[in-house]
């Protein structure tokens, strides 16, 4: 999951990004409504976790520009505005969470994963592809029944197919949701955590689509 964090409290940024990645997060940040604008415009992110007492604006405000552009990602406001007023204005200029300063990580955490799981469709929190079972809730995979070792990229890589089986993902979807834009990697490097993941799962399960890219499969329909 890849996350836009617009705050502008530097320590609270600082803390709240560092166990979000802890947790598997693949996080960015920015103190400005401006530039939080510019990347959700350019950049493709999974969510956005948007303060609203921005130095150059309310949050409210960019969030609505957001909606009318058409921009759909989800937005979770997190911010110290606690008035009935103050949600009701967060969610009517398109905010799809709100949650008050102060606030326990695990619950933004949660409320996250719950965010990007809706936005797929997905309803209960653990997600199946046949007997490959991805708990959205603790990140944890298992397989008939028996829990998998991911490294951090391997469970984030996992869990964008698995968000997304049985679609056909690109390379470059998975190079923009799963990786750094700082750091997207070339072609061979997810080649090869692809192949990581097929030793660990089964080679058949991960299906490679010439020219399109890579869909995550139940191999009992697949048989």
């Amino acid at each position: 999951m890849k996350v836009l964090l617009v705050e502008d409290d530097g320590p609270l940024a600082e803390a709240l990004s560092a166990a979000l990645a802890d947790a598997g997060v693949l996080i960015e940040s920015t103190a400005s409504g401006t530039e939080a604008d510019f990347l959700v415009q350019t950049e493709h992110y999974d969510a956005v976790i948007l303060d609203l007492g921005l130095p150059d604006g309310d949050g409210t405000r960019w969030l609505a520009q957001w909606r009318e552009a058409g921009i759909d990602l989800p937005v979770l406001v997190l911010t110290a505005r606690e008035r009935w007023a103050d949600k009701a204005a967060g969610f009517s200029a398109g905010a799809d969470d709100y949650v008050t300063k102060p606030f326990e990580t695990a619950e933004v955490l949660f409320r996250l994963r719950a965010l990007m799981r809706r936005s797929h469709g997905h309803a209960h929190p653990v997600l199946r592809v046949g007997d490959l079972a991805f708990d959205t809730h603790t990140g944890s995979v298992t397989l008939t029944g028996r829990p998998v070792s991911l490294t951090a990229q391997e469970s984030r890589l996992l869990a964008y197919l698995v968000h997304a089986a049985p679609r056909v993902v690109s390379r470059a979807e998975l190079a923009e949701h799963v990786y750094d834009r700082d750091h997207e990697p070339d072609s061979n490097v997810i080649d090869v955590q692809i192949s990581r993941l097929r030793r660990k799962l089964g080679s058949q399960r991960i299906q490679t689509q010439r020219g399109q890219g890579y869909r995550l499969v139940d191999l009992d329909e697949a048989s």
